[in-house]
């Protein structure tokens, strides 16, 4: 009987969990190697005196992303996972005492707009129709085919993608198009701030970034019953239903390949061989600690990297009702903020602050009886070398704690019970993520898109990538769609093995 080929996935973040999922499901032996001691990469979670944290991403949207997974698994997702939508996607806060609901209802966020913002109800109603036309047009497109393969050009859709593209969404930065749709100053930074969801800068970052508040305000914003690390959970039992093998605290060395194809891995000195690996690692980590290809991982440094994160996890002995699940506190200056990260690569002295609460939405569990679990982060620069931490911990913290203090009339320094800190450089070391950039490259560029690496190694036959470096891009949403488009380019591969194992 002819053996099946096997796979071997590095890491166990979410998009080489999701990979793990369908290659198994597709009949194939799979082993996750994995650094750590536990799955999920950025989506993990831990606790401290009662207080529980998310410890990555805490935006859940497109949960049909991994309705698909458990669909493709024939697995019944409801004893796996369970979410419920929000009426509020996020409450503004700005620094002239304005304060804003983002409802999830459109008719109701745009009525909400123009009482506290003086922005017509029309203008909203029609930067969000355009968004769903654009995602609709274009942005399923682009996250459901590899941009780097020339069938791509003669898919169907491609003629009607580039039709709903226009100059703006290419030769305009976001800013400039939130401005040509808004009337009001507030109104345009609140939508400029989409672009931080991949890590870039709206002021630099072309238009068609422009869709991504279709994800969150037309097809709305969720709560998976947990936490976050619910959907870690969720999707490594699934993998471990479909008999994918994992091995935790073992870091890959090298990935074998000769005659330019891939032949295995080395983890802790030992070969393991394979017909397939798929790398969930940062690609700069892997061509230049796996593959030892200086000159692959110098081209991928000459990229702009995404800005990164400083995160205080603070437990807060107090409850704030004017607050929510997600909230922001915006910068009065937000382009010198970016400016400040992008271009000057330092702390900007008043951020933007994010703050997540998910005891909102499980009081007494996430967080002790009227105590709350705040997450805080403000958006900084990519690591770089000699950068010094410690001072930009203690100097986000003390702009931090001022800027909360001004806007919720509330001394905060005395209500934090525990506090844990995560910089760009802790980062780097528990993710894999090159200079802690939450999503590989930056999109300030209108062929971003195009330069992100693919899902595909183009001179190492059966070596495959998934993750936020890779094609379509950071965030979770896309780092699942990454698995979806690499295993439609890996599987065709593997039946070609299999077809001429059986003629040899």
């Amino acid at each position: 009987m002819q053996q099946q080929p096997s796979v071997i996935i590095i890491g166990a973040g979410v998009a080489g969990l999701a990979a793990a999922i369908r290659l198994a499901v597709a009949g194939y032996p799979v082993q996750v190697f994995e650094q750590n001691s536990y799955p999920g990469g950025k989506v993990s979670y831990f606790e401290l005196n009662g207080y529980y944290f998310d410890a990555g991403p805490s935006l859940f949207t497109q949960p049909a992303n991994i309705e698909a997974l458990f669909e493709l698994a024939g697995e019944p997702i409801d004893e796996y996972f369970q979410y419920r939508s929000l009426p509020i996607a996020c409450r503004y806060f700005y620094e002239d005492g304005t304060r804003l609901v983002a409802y999830t209802n459109n008719s109701r966020f745009a009525e909400e707009a123009g009482q506290q913002l003086g922005e017509p109800a029309d203008n909203i109603a029609r930067y969000l129709r355009d968004s769903a036309h654009l995602y609709n047009k274009v942005g399923t497109l682009f996250l459901n085919f590899s941009l780097h393969k020339p069938a791509i050009l003669f898919q169907k859709k491609i003629f009607t993608a580039v039709t709903a593209i226009r100059w703006r969404h290419l030769f305009k930065s976001l800013h400039q198009l939130n401005k040509h749709y808004f009337r009001q100053n507030k109104t345009a930074q609140l939508f400029n701030r989409y672009a931080t969801y991949n890590g870039s800068n709206p002021y630099q970052a072309p238009g068609i970034l422009s869709v991504i508040p279709h994800l969150e305000m037309n097809e709305g914003t969720f709560y998976p019953e947990g936490g976050m690390i619910a959907i870690t959970n969720a999707l490594y039992r699934l993998a471990l239903k479909k008999g994918v093998q994992f091995h935790f605290n073992a870091p890959v060395e090298g990935i074998i390949h000769e005659h330019k194809r891939v032949r295995g891995i080395y983890s802790k000195g030992i070969p393991f061989t394979s017909d397939l690996v798929v790398s969930n690692v940062d690609t700069y980590f892997t061509y230049k600690y796996l593959l030892k290809d200086e000159n692959a991982a110098e081209k991928i440094n000459r990229q702009e990297r995404s800005s990164s994160a400083l995160i205080f996890y603070w437990g807060i002995a107090k409850t704030f009702p004017e607050l929510d699940l997600h909230n922001i506190f915006f910068s009065s200056n937000y382009a010198a903020e970016f400016a400040a990260i992008f271009q000057e690569k330092k702390l900007y002295a008043d951020p933007t602050i994010y703050i997540n609460i998910t005891a909102k939405c499980e009081p007494g569990i996430q967080a002790p009886e009227e105590k709350e679990n705040w997450f805080v982060m403000i958006n900084v620069p990519a690591a770089t070398a000699g950068a010094d931490m410690v001072a930009m911990q203690q100097q986000a913290k003390a702009a931090i704690i001022q800027k909360l203090n001004r806007l919720l009339q509330t001394d905060i320094a005395p209500l934090i019970e525990v506090e844990a800190i995560l910089d760009p450089v802790q980062i780097e070391t528990k993710t894999g993520s090159y200079k802690g950039a939450l999503y590989g490259t930056s999109s300030n560029s209108k062929w971003a898109a195009f330069l992100r690496h693919p899902n595909f190694s183009k001179t190492i036959k059966g070596l495959y990538f998934v993750g936020g470096s890779v094609h379509p891009g950071g965030g979770i949403p896309l780092c699942l769609q990454s698995a979806k488009i690499m295993s439609g380019l890996a599987i065709p591969y593997i039946q070609q093995l299999q077809k001429r194992s059986r003629w040899a």
